[in-house]
């Protein structure tokens, strides 16, 4: 996809929907002794999810697995739509759309493997990370450069959050100091 197909195509999303594993974590699955589960995610990402919230937009996650983890990360990160145990991503996508009462066209939708074409299929904007399965990239819009639980959420939203005209003056907020 050229730059100006997905500028296109980003000016219009409103909704980033994300898959959990092998994109707001490396895709490892981490257990300690007593079976219970530990996942690593990426504190850039998750500041590029609080700047695309902060210019008013809606993050969501579905994910196949269940995991009190994501619920944490997703609680701090303001992440009030989570979809756990989903294996019909797409049904799912179909549910937060008709609840949100928004059009696919204005969802981006990020997975990385065979279970998230269906949503990938159906979304407006379909991203992946540069370790998606290779036939998962075959069927995107456009695959991130870095890695799942790398900084790809952090890459996808500083470009969605550039080609809708906002990235600049989040970035330079930060330099202003007050008075």
């Amino acid at each position: 996809m050229n730059d100006a197909d997905f500028t296109r195509r980003a000016r219009a999303i409103r909704l980033l929907v994300l898959d959990v594993d092998g994109v707001l974590s490396d895709g490892r699955l981490y257990f300690n002794e007593q079976g219970e589960e530990l996942k690593s995610f990426d504190t850039q990402d998750g500041h590029g999810i609080k700047m695309w919230r902060q210019v008013g937009h809606r993050v969501a996650i579905i994910t196949g697995r269940n995991s009190p983890l994501v619920l944490h990360r997703a609680r701090n990160l303001g992440i009030d739509l989570v979809l756990q145990g989903r294996e019909d991503k797409g049904r799912a996508l179909d549910e937060v759309c008709a609840e949100l009462a928004l059009p696919t066209q204005a969802v981006a939708y990020c997975g990385d493997d065979l279970p998230d074409l269906g949503a990938l299929t159906r979304a407006g904007l379909a991203l992946a990370p540069a370790n998606a399965h290779p036939f998962v990239q075959a069927h995107v819009h456009w695959v991130c450069p870095k890695r799942g639980g790398r900084g790809a959420v952090r890459q996808i939203c500083d470009r969605l959050l550039q080609a809708q005209g906002h990235l600049e003056s989040l970035q330079r907020a930060y330099l202003e100091t007050p008075p």
